[in-house]
């Protein structure tokens, strides 16, 4: 699997989660989701524009 894959899975699991936490929870529970779904995609994000190492 390249890297590119993983960080667009990251981000779109991310933004997935997101959803969820927007749509369907309630409280602080939508809260944490949609807090833990972004911190995926600005990772997952983040990972795309990162140097890669080739050995």
């Amino acid at each position: 699997m390249r890297g590119t894959t993983t960080s667009w899975v990251v981000a779109g699991l991310g933004a997935a989660v997101t959803g969820v936490g927007a749509t369907l929870l309630k409280g602080p529970i939508a809260a944490g989701a949609m807090g833990f779904g972004l911190a995926h995609v600005l990772l997952g994000v983040g990972d795309m524009f990162r140097p890669s190492v080739r050995r």
